[in-house]
């Protein structure tokens, strides 16, 4: 039997991550059902989708883009017709620390089932305290997964030259993700300070926004040996956006002002109260990659072990040395990749295959192997997949568009 599913997302920004990507296009590929999609961004609900008989919605996690409120709030006013829906209902929500008010409304107005959060279960009576646990249900789940294809393609890779000795990516992360969210800055800063890290070969990029598009971090870790990473997530919950609004417009009335100072007057005594930490999808790119990773000491949602699967650090630093000390002699890293590459890697256990499957069983009871994909387009399902194309060329004109009348604006 075939199932007919419409994928709902509304996103705006053009390029994509290759890991936005591949989670959004997951449930088509790996499904084995009928699958639409809808940018809810540049579109609303098409007459074709509205005379379909959907057997299940998923809200993907490129819908729940809720850092910007009202954008949000007219995401919800274009999908509102789906309400009518008998089909079962789910959200794939990730960010699950801003704006949660929201994500309790949107659960409640529109009479969603199922809830696949990557929030650990310790936390969702506290982002979830709006929502009937009776009538939707909650399931853990990671923040991405690994693709087949990407896999593929890395494996095809010959003559891998690792040419930098430690390789790093991330921005610094606004205040109000808390003392956790700011590992992910002080991290690499600790590592390019470190006396002991002298004569390595270091490229640790600490940029505005993503310059690693599509597959060009998938390239960068192949050039590295190592890799640093956190646990992704925050240790703040900011229910209705209050404190981020807080947050930035104190910074920008007091530029000189530190985390303690921000933290006294914007969130005092609140953060280290919420722990949403999770691993995240360059965790599991990494093992792929065979890139060695050091990263904080965590859980990583019992994924990955330390030692076992990467090196250890502290979350004060104190054994930076002699973490440094186990990169330059090297002789730990081909025992550490290889069995992180088989045991999260090639096992299939962290793949979208299962990931589609889990999600058809919990939200529709189906009990199936995963699926390679191979259905046959019906007449309606070319006519949306035409209509989901379309709507990424408009995604992308009006990237552009903004590009361009940015320096005739004045903004930068």
């Amino acid at each position: 039997m075939s199932y007919k599913i419409l994928v709902v997302y509304g996103y705006r920004d053009y390029p994509v991550r290759s890991t936005s990507w591949n989670h959004l296009y997951s449930h088509g590929m790996y499904s084995g059902h009928e699958c639409y999609y809808l940018n809810l961004a540049v579109n609303r609900v098409p007459w074709y989708l509205k005379r379909i008989k959907f057997d299940l919605i998923i809200f993907d996690t490129l819908f729940f883009v809720r850092f910007k409120r009202r954008y949000f709030e007219g995401l919800m006013r274009r999908a509102a017709v789906l309400k009518q829906s008998g089909a079962v209902k789910i959200m794939l929500p990730q960010d699950e620390f801003i704006n949660t008010d929201l994500l309790n409304r949107f659960a409640c107005e529109f009479g969603v089932d199922h809830i696949f959060s990557v929030a650990p279960p310790s936390e969702w009576d506290k982002i979830y305290d709006g929502v009937d646990r009776s009538r939707t249900c909650l399931h853990k789940v990671l923040t991405g997964y690994l693709d087949q294809a990407s896999v593929e393609t890395i494996n095809a890779t010959r003559d891998i030259s690792r040419d930098i000795d430690i390789g790093y990516c991330a921005a610094d992360p606004p205040f109000w993700h808390g003392r956790h969210g700011m590992l992910k800055g002080r991290i690499g800063e600790a590592f390019l300070n470190s006396p002991a890290a002298h004569g390595l070969r270091m490229n640790i990029i600490t940029p505005k926004g993503h310059p690693f598009l599509g597959d060009e971090w998938l390239r960068f870790l192949l050039r590295c040996k190592y890799t640093l990473g956190v646990e992704g997530g925050t240790s703040i919950l900011d229910r209705d956006g209050t404190i981020s609004a807080c947050t930035e417009r104190y910074r920008q009335e007091h530029p000189q002002a530190g985390f303690e100072e921000v933290e006294q007057h914007c969130f005092p005594g609140l953060d280290g109260s919420f722990r949403l930490f999770a691993l995240s999808p360059r965790h599991l790119e990494a093992c792929a990659t065979r890139t060695c990773q050091i990263l904080i000491e965590g859980d990583y949602d019992g994924v990955l072990q330390p030692w076992k699967h990467y090196l250890p650090l502290k979350k004060d630093f104190s054994n930076l040395e002699e973490i440094v000390a186990l990169v330059k002699n090297d002789s730990l890293r081909t025992e550490i990749t290889q069995r992180a590459y088989h045991d999260i890697v090639a096992s299939g256990a962290y793949g979208y295959p299962l990931y589609s499957a889990r999600i058809l069983e919990e939200a529709l009871g189906i009990d199936t192997a995963p699926q390679d994909g191979q259905v046959t387009p019906m007449p309606l399902q070319r006519l949306a997949a035409l209509g989901d194309r379309l709507s990424w060329h408009k995604v992308r004109l009006i990237c552009i568009a903004k590009r361009l009348l940015k320096p005739l604006l004045g903004v930068r």
